[in-house]
C-alpha cells in the first residue's frame, strides 16, 4: 500500500516526504550520518510553525515548517 500524508493550516501545504527530508537535514547539519538513524518521530504543530522531531528515540530537535 502506497500513502501520502499532508498537513495543511491556514493556506500551507507540507507532505511527509518534505517533513522528513528536513528533519533529516537537521539530523546531517549536527554531524551524524543518514546511516545512523534507525528511527523518526515527528510531531507537527502548524499553529506553532514547528515541526519537533525524536531521533533514534532519545535525541530531540525541532525546525519551522518554512
Amino acid at each position: 500500500m502506497k500513502s501520502t500524508l499532508y498537513v495543511e493550516y491556514q493556506e500551507k501545504q507540507l507532505d511527509e516526504k518534505d517533513l522528513v527530508a528536513k528533519a533529516k537535514k537537521v539530523w546531517t547539519e549536527s554531524g551524524k550520518k543518514v546511516s545512523e538513524l534507525t528511527s523518526l518521530q515527528l510531531y507537527v504543530k502548524p499553529e506553532e510553525n514547528m515541526a519537533y522531531c525524536v531521533f533514534n528515540d532519545d535525541i530531540r530537535s525541532e525546525f519551522t515548517l518554512d
